[in-house]
């Protein structure tokens, strides 16, 4: 039984309400469809739990969900809290939208939260230490900017990804080189296959499983901004327009767009906001589909491959205060106060 998250490698914590599962505080489940994910404090991500561990886990927790007395619902969404602190959420037959931004909700606003109020603190840091450098008769302005160039390099120089190609060894991904990632069809017009490229290195294409793979580790990097609740609808309504989160994925991959300055197509970081969360948001469903269709060598990878995933949710837990404090500053969801125009 798995005890720690595929996505961020932080420990799910356990339970002592659900006997069968004493995995996770915060259990969600869909009794109907027969599925059980634990939801990860840290980073929010939903851990599709192994088949042969869910059903009766999942008749538990519909039995003690409907004998909990702290409960709210609508029509498709119910929670209920435990008096032991396990928290239960039942899925009922929603829509796609509802539950899809429901579910992405969480995750993409606690990243938005999480990197604006750091982003705040580090101009306040490196401006007191300029604001110390001109009392000391230093120039506050040259120290500012090396300050800030040299939270540039330490933020580029750090490993935020590593994949295991199936032929063997370790690609480790910095910043830049996230960056320089590329979606592109496959000879498959149903797929798509994925560019890697670690520096100035030759570049590399991945196809099938592998591409599939390798993008559900990229993304959540390249969208370690999140986004608010108007960018996760926007998402949610293009998967919805395409139909389908495999033929979003596909449809992504064709055409001429995204392209860079020299008018290369397919970077995935010249895409807008919505169209990356919606990405990030088909790759995981589509993994999930996989798994539950029998493919449960999916599950099995991912699982193992979760020490190889860097952690991206450290320090998640911000100080109450924190959303009021991101009003009041008027910060923006890229970490800027908004321009004001004189009066």
């Amino acid at each position: 039984m798995f005890k720690a998250c595929m996505f961020c490698r932080k420990p799910l914590g356990t339970n002592e309400v659900i006997e069968t599962f004493p995995v996770g505080r915060r259990l969600a489940f869909d009794a109907t469809r027969g599925r059980l994910w634990v939801v990860c404090r840290k980073c929010e991500r939903w851990n599709l739990s192994p088949l042969d561990e869910r059903w009766e886990a999942v008749e538990d927790c519909e039995r003690i969900f409907r004998d909990t007395r702290i409960r709210v619902s609508t029509e498709n969404i119910g929670l209920a809290r435990h008096p032991e602190g396990l928290t239960l959420v039942r899925v009922g037959e929603p829509l796609r939208p509802e539950f899809a931004a429901w579910r992405y909700g969480d995750q993409f606003g606690r990243r938005r939260r999480k990197k604006i109020f750091y982003g705040v603190g580090a101009v306040v840091v490196v401006g007191g230490l300029a604001a110390g450098a001109v009392a000391a008769g230093v120039a506050g302005g040259a120290l500012l900017g090396q300050s800030g160039n040299l939270v540039n390099l330490l933020v580029n120089a750090r490993t935020l990804v590593k994949l295991r190609p199936e032929g063997g060894g370790v690609i480790k991904l910095k910043r830049p080189d996230l960056l320089n990632t590329r979606l592109r069809p496959s000879e498959d017009e149903d797929r798509f296959r994925i560019q890697i490229r670690k520096g100035k290195k030759a570049e590399a294409w991945y196809h099938g499983a592998e591409a599939r793979r390798f993008a559900g580790a990229i993304l959540p990097h390249i969208n370690a901004m999140g986004g608010n609740r108007e960018t996760v609808k926007q998402a949610v309504d293009r998967i919805e327009t395409a139909g389908h989160p495999e033929r979003f994925l596909a449809n992504i991959a064709h055409g001429d767009r995204f392209q860079s300055r020299k008018g290369v197509p397919g970077y995935i970081d010249k895409m807008p906001k919505p169209t990356k969360l919606a990405l990030e948001m088909a790759l995981h469903e589509e993994q999930e589909r996989r798994a539950l269709e029998g493919e449960l060598w999916v599950l099995e990878r991912a699982w193992r491959e979760a020490e190889e995933i860097a952690e991206i949710s450290d320090n998640l837990f911000l100080p109450d205060g924190t959303e009021e404090f991101i009003r009041e500053h008027g910060v923006n969801q890229d970490g800027e106060k908004p321009r004001r125009d004189p009066a």
